[in-house]
């Protein structure tokens, strides 16, 4: 990639040549004009060091919440945001930094993916007598004591005392929400939809005003290592699944482990009575890619999915119908195995491009995240963007294609979101294994999906350089102070006007992030756990 003002750039309508190269000063948008300037290069990762986020200088971000913002509403799990009540210090506060005498932390709740809605009528919240405004942005938190876990509602209208409200910490038959990772919006069921990424827990759906009722799913969408989740305008409800395989004969590269799941409701918002389905592929003898099939290292199969120019035909098999097989929670990653579904390199995230008729789906793979993998430029190791289209969202039939192969610099993609209808960013969540090897910490980058990327002149523009606070340094050091995570991870990555009517849906209309109505966050995990709202500034 060229740096500087030459670098990458990505145009919604078309790529710009300039002699024969795919290179100018940035990311553009037909509509209003937005550029965005490419960031050269990661933040580099070493002992003490704790470098600030670099982004595109068209950019800027505000917190519009941290882990140290108190609740408005303290329970005895948790007090804020970001922490839990299992280390307090004398003044009976969460322990959130080192002291002489307390060598200890308090749990971080690590908040996940983000959800904006705005309701024109309010909501409630803890205070009866307070005005809550109509923006609002929900989370679920990654972790908890002892396996137990909340849902936020972060209110963007709200002073600072009524910040963030805790809609709930136990599902409606008393029992407590598991740690949760992904979340959506189902307009016709009216619920907040929330995946937890360990695959024994429930899915569930949540009442978006205070105290919230969660229900748990599981009878019907299963259960999983769900992560990324989406709906499309027949009220099916799509499913990425990140569930990390085995290790290949003693090697760092894993086996294909997760699925990619469509629920097909009864009717639209029916989370009890529907089929659940997985994506099968089909290789170029018409036989199904399976579990079994790319247990070898660096298998036929998953070489052929894993190159630029190859397309599979695609079809959906169902794994469980709640009209024959009943409403007892099940294991959908089982049961996608024995339906011989086609098991990818955790797929994490996915989103509809928008305005296009929900008929192309983007989901990242996340791959092996370890720079060592035999399979990193043959099989998928370094992960990968692939693209699934249909004639329609409800078809039963499609054809995959790899998008883009990723490399050790934008390699481990997680979250998405798409910032116009051409331009769609992936975040990356690399860990702190492969940002010591490859000396750099998390990035985001942008793609046009008009763009032929097996050109390797043609590369994503990086808007973020992402930091790594005081704190997460800390964790990242061997038997350091953290018993959490490390190094920061961008999450729950995020651009939606916050309709929540079945027009809003995302994919339905293209992103404006020049638009005010459009609002752009992500959550700088771990350490501190920041949730920013990212602005055009020019």
């Amino acid at each position: 990639m060229k740096r500087g003002k030459r670098a990458t750039a990505l145009v919604a309508g078309a790529a710009v040549v300039a002699g024969g190269a795919f290179a100018a000063s940035g990311l553009a948008w037909q509509s209003g004009g937005l550029s965005l300037t490419n960031v050269p290069t990661a933040n580099t990762k070493s002992d003490g060091y704790s470098p600030a986020s670099k982004l595109s200088p068209e950019l800027a971000q505000i917190a519009v919440a941290q882990g140290s913002t108190r609740l408005e509403n303290p329970s005895a799990l948790t007090s804020y945001y970001g922490y839990d009540n299992d280390v307090l210090n004398a003044a009976g506060e969460p322990q959130m930094i080192p002291t002489p005498t307390t060598p200890d932390e308090a749990q971080k709740t690590e908040p996940d993916k983000n959800t904006y809605l705005v309701f024109k009528w309010g909501l409630n919240g803890a205070d009866p007598y307070y005005n809550y405004g109509t923006h609002f942005l929900y989370q679920g938190h990654e972790a908890g004591v002892n396996g137990a876990s909340g849902i936020t509602r972060i209110n963007l209208d709200a002073d600072a005392a009524h910040r963030v409200t805790l809609l709930a910490t136990t599902d409606s038959a008393g029992n407590p929400v598991a740690p949760i990772d992904g979340s959506t919006w189902d307009p016709w069921a009216k619920r907040l939809l929330f995946t937890t990424e360990d695959g024994g827990e429930p899915t569930y759906s949540a009442t978006p005003n205070y105290p919230s009722t969660v229900t748990d799913i599981s009878g019907a969408l299963g259960r999983g290592g769900y992560e990324g989740v989406q709906l499309d305008p027949s009220g099916n409800i799509w499913i990425v699944e990140d569930a990390g395989g085995s290790f290949k004969n003693g090697t760092t590269a894993k086996r294909p482990n997760s699925f990619v799941f469509r629920y097909v409701p009864r009717r639209p918002g029916d989370l009890a009575n529907g089929k659940l389905q997985a994506l099968q592929v089909l290789n170029a003898s018409g036989n199904p890619i399976t579990f079994a099939s790319q247990a070898a290292l660096n298998s036929a199969d998953q070489v052929a999915l894993h190159t630029y120019g190859n397309s599979f035909k695609t079809r959906w098999v169902t794994v469980h119908n709640t009209a024959t097989d009943g409403n007892t929670p099940f294991d959908a990653n089982a049961a996608a195995k024995t339906a011989n579904a086609t098991p990818f390199k955790r797929p994490e995230n996915g989103q509809f491009r928008p305005d296009d008729g929900f008929k192309q789906f983007f989901f990242d793979e996340t791959g092996d995240t370890d720079a060592t993998s035999p399979e990193n430029p043959t099989a998928g190791g370094w992960g990968s963007i692939m693209k699934l289209t249909q004639s329609s969202p409800s078809a039963d039939t499609g054809r995959l294609t790899m998008f883009y192969k990723s490399d050790e610099a934008r390699s481990s993609l997680d979250n998405v979101a798409f910032l116009s209808k051409d331009v769609i960013s992936f975040v990356q969540d690399a860990g702190d294994t492969l940002h010591t090897q490859a000396n750099a910490l998390d990035s985001a980058y942008a793609w046009n999906v008009k763009v032929d990327y097996s050109d390797p002149a043609n590369q994503p523009v990086r808007w973020l350089a992402e930091a790594r606070d005081p704190s997460a340094t800390i964790d990242s050091a061997g038997d350091g102070f953290g018993k959490n995570e490390g190094d920061n991870e961008i999450t729950g990555l995020h651009v939606a006007d916050g309709d929540t009517s079945v027009r809003g849906l995302l994919g339905t209309d293209a992103p404006n992030v020049r638009d005010p109505r459009w609002r752009w966050f992500y959550t700088q995990q771990h350490g501190d756990n920041p949730t920013y709202q990212v602005v055009v500034e020019h």
